[in-house]
């Protein structure tokens, strides 16, 4: 099976120091929808998974993550895409949980729900966050230069075999020509 693993904040829609917190709130990257297009009319599974921190601070809860989720899912399949699961961590960054970017558990899970081999599977993200759990985790590190992307390629050390793209758009272009 192929699958992609993405980031959703700064990778597929447009992000914010104030969090996304709402679906009104929720804008895509130019061009992300029709990426999550390609991959899928490709033959690739697509998997989201994010960090939202907003649950544990108390910004929004998590029937509101659903709703995005849904409003995320409805935008991709007009444009002949689908996202096959949703996974997201509801801890504050102080929890040190496993399942939070940039420890390896969500994806780890995501290859267990899925069946797949993560060295085959590329995550692709705008954090060094999702890079790192992505090395963690035996996947291929993917940055887009959209969201965090410019600074964290500027701040460096990106782990081994970290291919980076100008956007969503740019990268599924690569993989599915």
């Amino acid at each position: 099976m192929k699958l992609v693993i993405l980031d959703r904040d700064g990778t597929i829609n447009h992000d914010s120091d104030d969090y996304i917190k709402s679906p009104a709130e929720w804008r895509p990257i130019k061009g992300s929808l029709e990426a999550i297009g390609r991959l899928t009319q490709a033959g690739y599974r697509v998997v989201v998974a994010t960090n939202q921190s907003g649950i544990a601070r108390g910004l929004f809860d998590t029937q509101t993550v659903f709703a995005i989720h849904d409003l995320l899912q409805r935008s991709a399949s007009q444009v002949g895409g689908r996202i096959d699961a949703f996974f997201f961590c509801p801890h504050a960054a102080d929890a040190r949980c496993e399942c939070r970017k940039p420890q390896p558990g969500m994806l780890l899970e995501v290859a267990r729900r899925f069946n797949v081999a993560l060295e085959e599977t590329h995550m692709v993200g705008d954090a060094r966050r999702d890079l790192e759990a992505a090395a963690a985790a035996g996947a291929r590190p993917v940055l887009v230069l959209t969201g965090k992307g410019r600074k964290t390629r500027e701040e460096g050390d990106l782990p081994a075999g970290t291919q980076v793209f100008a956007d969503l758009a740019a990268f599924a272009e690569r993989l599915a020509p």
